[in-house]
């Protein structure tokens, strides 16, 4: 499967028998899947399903949904009268007139101004359910759509994404290559130095020299960086294999690159006393720690 972003947009429009619908799409990044939907209140009842669309194709994100309808206006739309509410009013306005004893007729002009008695209706000869349920198979449609072209978005974006993520991991994996080069040509003057100082320090103290022998093999075991960098080129090595794998790359990624940020530290830390040598090697740790940082402004935005 395509990296994808968790960045995207979509808008689509389309005339329908009962309207105009446009509908928009906009995903942002998110640890989870947060959606928010935006719709006239008539179509609460598609949301659900609209929401089901979604989760099918959205897995993590801030999704933003808005839509909009503009009913035609049509001649057979034009003249529909709620009737239930115009019999309210009139029964209403005879019970007040009887008992107050007013003689008066009802205005019809008055009852045709109230909010709510003219309604958009549907064509002639249809049944108002199957024109709702036809109005929510069109809203379906559309989102399915709007769904279609924002998923083409955040592949487009993953793609990029993607490039750049293998263009960093390809040179972390330099700068651990440059290390180890180093470090196999410094760890021969580093155990000399070590042995030079261990002998001063046998002339100075008398101490057990199998002992001191044991204390710096443990000494230049923790100062070795062996272990670190065939970590953290391992793990550059996984990041091109997860950005090849299926399910959410994204927060596989990112606790991959805690664990390289982790390997880089203790590079750094134990090779901050070894002179000039130490000194190229905090360069080139700060420069993988640099790429690192790189390649998780990227993954935030992955899916």
């Amino acid at each position: 499967m395509p990296i994808r972003s968790m960045t995207g947009f979509a808008r689509v429009s389309r005339s329908t028998p009962f309207g105009e619908l446009t509908l928009s799409i906009k995903t942002v990044n998110h640890r989870g899947l947060d959606m928010h939907f935006h719709m006239p209140l008539d179509f609460d009842g598609v949301e659900p399903a609209l929401r089901a669309a979604v989760r099918r194709r959205v897995v993590r994100g801030h999704v933003q949904l808005q839509m909009s309808f503009k009913r035609t206006a049509g001649p057979a739309a034009a003249n529909v009268i709620n009737e239930a509410l115009l019999r309210s009013w009139l029964d209403a306005f005879r019970d007040v007139a009887q008992r107050f004893g007013i003689d008066s007729k009802p205005d019809l002009n008055q009852a045709l101004r109230m909010p709510g008695m003219m309604e958009a209706g549907i064509p002639p000869y249809s049944d108002a359910s199957q024109g709702d349920e036809s109005l929510e198979a069109e809203v379906l449609s559309l989102a399915a759509s709007a769904i279609d072209q924002l998923d083409a978005f955040r592949v487009r974006e993953g793609q990029a994404i993607e490039t750049e993520i293998r263009t960093r991991a390809a040179c972390l994996r330099d700068l651990v290559r440059n290390m180890e080069d180093i470090r196999s040509r410094a760890l021969p003057a580093f155990q000399r130095r070590l042995r030079d100082r261990l002998s001063e320090m046998l002339d100075i103290a008398q101490i057990d020299p199998a002992r001191i022998a044991q204390e710096a093999a443990i000494l230049a075991e923790r100062s070795d960086i062996a272990e670190e960098l065939l970590r953290l080129k391992t793990h550059a090595d996984q990041t091109d294999s997860l950005l090849s794998a299926d399910g959410e790359t994204g927060k596989k990624l990112d606790f991959l690159l805690q664990e390289m940020n982790r390997e880089t530290n203790t590079i750094l830390s134990k090779t901050g006393g070894l002179g000039e040598t130490g000194l190229t090697m905090t360069d080139l740790g700060l420069a993988a720690k640099a790429e690192i940082d790189r390649i998780r402004e990227q993954a935030l935005n992955i899916e």
